[in-house]
């Protein structure tokens, strides 16, 4: 005759499974451990059971979770980890009984005092990767009983869904931490871009002013310095205007000023604005505007800045005798503008990163050619607040080519961002 299996273990076994079950489904930390202190007082036929943190570089222990009805009771209470069983816990690494002997006394009992006298206590430390979290413990063993193999069993069970769900929350809090301080720092940093550039302004100004001014009655000796001047202020006062636009974005993006935008207005303009520069880099730029009226609702300050930004970009990363093209036309439900260059390119490797504020693909080629690493990250996050998409295509030493879709309208935008999610 085969041996029938205990009725009791079976129940044990089933609600350990049970709290596996919630631990493993559950992300919320305050109601799992209760439900882990719940189980192990029934488990183990307890009165009541806690769950206690070790407090880093202290020596005390926290109380994470106890009965409802001493939560009020034991509000900011500690233990001291060195005159109580649970630090005894701790110090071996392993489990702890009150009572061990007939005459052993339970260290810290002055504690519970206030809710019950403790008769008999079990405490199993809580370990991750072999690092003491804190401590589960349980009290007073069902008529007058002494805590068990078994028991200690169940604890250690249940101690290893805890130290899951402790380690969980470190990492959560850690996480949330850091958060708050990238979120800090970034707004320190737009404080000063900010402060930066406006203060900047007005002594560029009067520096290029003032150049414009000697000139007038400078000899040919002294205009070629005065050229030096003039052209060095105008590659700083770029340069603020660069950190201007991350400005604009960072305080703006959320109130676009929306009206009807032009694509084929806008971008013979644009084009036409960096003539000179594509003529001083012996660059040909060219425009191909494919139909009329290419109409948008948007707002045509920050677009029109979306365009500045792969011009300007395309024609500074583009060698003499190169070319730029930039078209433009109506596609459905959107206005497409493509530039297309066949400069230096950019690196496979790269293309994932080149939208990232203040990113630059080569040092090398930022003390060549100029710039902050800003330009193309503005440009996403206005096409995107729009609810259009930028994307990039690229091949080292043979060119680049950029695309924007910018939607029609707010309905067709709200349309588009759903499918560019997707």
């Amino acid at each position: 005759m085969m041996p029938t299996e205990n009725p009791n273990n079976f129940r044990v076994q089933q609600r350990l499974l049970e709290i596996c079950r919630i631990s493993s489904a559950s992300l919320e930390f305050e109601p799992l451990l209760n439900a882990l202190i719940d189980a192990a007082s029934e488990l183990t036929c307890s009165e009541w059971s806690v769950i206690l943190s070790v407090e880093p570089e202290k020596d005390q222990l926290t109380i994470l979770a106890s009965p409802f009805y001493m939560k009020e009771g034991l509000q900011h209470t500690e233990i001291s980890k060195g005159n109580s069983l649970a630090g005894k816990a701790i110090q071996n690494a392993r489990a702890a009984f009150y009572p061990a002997t007939k005459t052993d006394h339970l260290p810290s009992a002055s504690i519970w005092d206030k809710f019950a006298k403790v008769t008999s206590a079990l405490a199993v430390p809580i370990l991750y990767h072999g690092e003491v979290l804190g401590v589960i413990e349980s009290f007073n063993k069902a008529k007058d009983g002494v805590y068990s193999g078994k028991d200690i069993e169940v604890l250690e069970t249940l101690a290893a869904q805890a130290a899951v769900a402790m380690q969980n929350q470190r990492l959560l809090e850690k996480n949330e931490q850091s958060l708050h301080k990238m979120l800090e720092l970034d707004h320190m940093k737009s404080d000063f871009i900010s402060i930066a550039s406006h203060e900047l302004r007005t002594p560029l100004g009067l520096i290029i002013g003032h150049a414009s001014f000697i000139s007038e009655s400078a000899t040919e000796a002294q205009k070629a310095d005065i050229e030096v001047i003039t052209r060095s202020a105008s590659r700083m006062r770029d340069l603020i205007e660069d950190f201007g636009d991350v400005d604009t974005i960072t305080s703006g993006m959320k109130t676009l000023k929306r009206t009807r935008v032009l694509f084929d207005v806008l971008v013979p303009a644009v084009v036409k604005a960096f003539q000179p520069l594509a003529n001083e880099g012996k660059v040909r730029l060219t425009q191909e505007i494919k139909g009329a009226n290419l109409a948008v609702e948007g707002d045509p300050e920050k677009l029109e800045m979306v365009i500045r930004n792969l011009v300007k970009n395309a024609v500074n990363f583009t060698n003499p005798g190169g070319v730029v093209k930039v078209t433009a036309e109506e596609v459905p439900g959107f206005i497409k503008t493509t530039v297309l260059d066949n400069g230096i390119g950019i690196p496979a490797s790269e293309m994932k990163k080149i939208f990232n504020r203040f990113y630059q693909v080569e040092k090398h080629l930022t003390r060549r050619h100029g710039g902050m690493g800003i330009g193309l990250s503005v440009a996403k996050e206005i096409v995107e607040a729009h609810g259009g998409k930028i994307t990039a295509e690229s091949v080292e030493n043979k060119g680049s080519r950029f695309t924007v879709l910018i939607p029609l309208n707010a309905a067709q935008a709200s349309a588009a961002q759903k499918v560019f999610l997707e």
